[in-house]
Parts: C-alpha cells; structure tokens; sequence
C-alpha cells in the first residue's frame, strides 16, 4: 500500500563468472560429500530481533554481515570438486539444508556439536524459544565438498576472518533421500523440517 512502506528499500544486481570445471548446482550433492559451514550460526536474525525491540544482552550481538567472494575464490582455487555452494540466509541453516536434500534427491546428516554458534547467540535463542537453525545469516556459507578436499579447503578457510570459525557439520547419505537428520548433543537422533511459517518478522 502506498505510504505503508516504513523504511528505506534497496536494490543491487550483480554479474559473475564461472571458471572452467567448476559445477556448482543445489542438484549436485553426492552421498560421501562433506558439509563446511563458514562460521557461527544465527547472529544476524538475533542482532536484528534485539536492534527491533531494544533488548540488550551482557554482550553485544552484530550482525554477521560479511562479504564472501574472496573466501569462495579461494576455496575453488584450493579445490574443484566443490558440488554445491549456498548462502543459509531466510529460513536459514536448516531450510537451506532441506531445500539441497530434496534437489538433490539425497540424505543429510549433521551433528549439533559440530554447529559453531556463539555463547550469547544460544542463550538469546533459548530466552526467546527461537530455534538457531531456523534462524537468517547474511555473513555466511554452506559447501558440499568430496571428502577428499574437505580437510584442505577446511585448513585453508580457517586462515580467513571469515572462514574463522569454519566446521564441517556432517555429511550426505543415500539413506532417507530428501530428509535432514541431526545428531543432537545427547545422543538422539532429530528431524530437521522446513520451516513452517517464520520464527521472526522478514528481515530481508
């Protein structure tokens, strides 16, 4: 509605190249791949529910806004085979997860110890019943990698501000195709869904 916008509106476009022998597609998952996940989970959609609402933590909650060409440059300089790169921005970690399973017609499994999250992050998480995994990032990236280069692409990330906090988080299976599974902290083993409906207001 006219006048109902509330707020300033911004649009970008943007052209890339893919170099020769990359193949990067959400339909390309293999079982036996790798996942690397870039850093911590869920900062973003957390900074801007406290940033809305005016709540503050013991420590601060940024953003973790964050440009990833040159850490995707550098991981397809250390390895081609790197089957499917994506950002886990609305819906976050666990919608885009699924969204890769049922594309790519295969199982995921993850390990929740394995999910770097920060400290301030979770406890805000739990204070307000919010799930992580369901929760927007805009600093960071999911890649399925062939088991054989994950270690390098992992040790070599790691040496970027951005690829700090870097983990591989589990891997593909071609058992229970198009579903995410996660193996929780206490040994169980967990469904992870798409989202239904939106645990926080659109914020991109």
């Amino acid at each position: 509605d006219k006048g109902k916008g509330d707020g300033i509106y911004l649009n970008t476009s943007g052209i890339g190249i893919i170099p020769d022998g990359v193949n990067i597609n959400p339909k390309n998952a293999k079982p036996g791949d790798l996942i690397i996940l870039s850093g911590k989970i869920a900062e973003h959609g957390i900074a801007i529910l406290s940033a809305r609402d005016g709540l503050e933590f013991e420590s601060e909650i940024v953003s973790d806004l964050a440009p990833l060409n040159t850490l995707v440059s550098v991981m397809l300089n250390e390895s081609k085979n790197i089957h499917v790169l994506r950002d886990p921005t609305r819906g976050g970690l666990a919608s885009t997860l699924n969204e890769i399973a049922t594309q790519s017609n295969v199982g995921i499994r993850i390990y929740e110890d394995k999910i770097p999250i920060a400290g301030n992050v979770k406890a805000a998480c739990e204070i307000f019943g919010l799930d992580p995994l369901y929760i927007a990032n805009e600093g960071k990236l999911v890649a399925f990698i062939d088991p054989e280069n994950a270690e390098r692409v992992l040790n070599k990330i790691h040496l970027y501000e951005f690829g700090k906090d870097a983990s591989i988080i589990g891997e593909v299976t071609d058992n229970n195709p198009k579903t995410v599974v996660m193996k929780t902290t206490i040994g169980t083993n967990r469904i992870i869904d798409m989202i239904s409906g939106e645990q926080l207001p659109r914020i991109c």
